[in-house]
């Protein structure tokens, strides 16, 4: 999930260095959830590892 979020950051300023600010705007969001939803998945991970559940 995290090499998705990154490969959507770089899809993202690739396309803002071209010009296309429509897809690098949709690139960016996309990589922003997936970075979230990781880091959420990662720390209730590591909670329910820490407390035994």
């Amino acid at each position: 999930m995290l090499y998705w979020a990154f490969v959507f950051l770089a899809i993202s300023i690739v396309a803002g260095l071209f010009g296309f600010s429509g897809a690098s705007s949709v690139a960016a969001k996309i990589s922003k959830f997936l970075f979230l939803l990781f880091i959420t998945l990662f720390v209730i991970l590591i909670v329910l590892i820490v407390t035994g559940a």
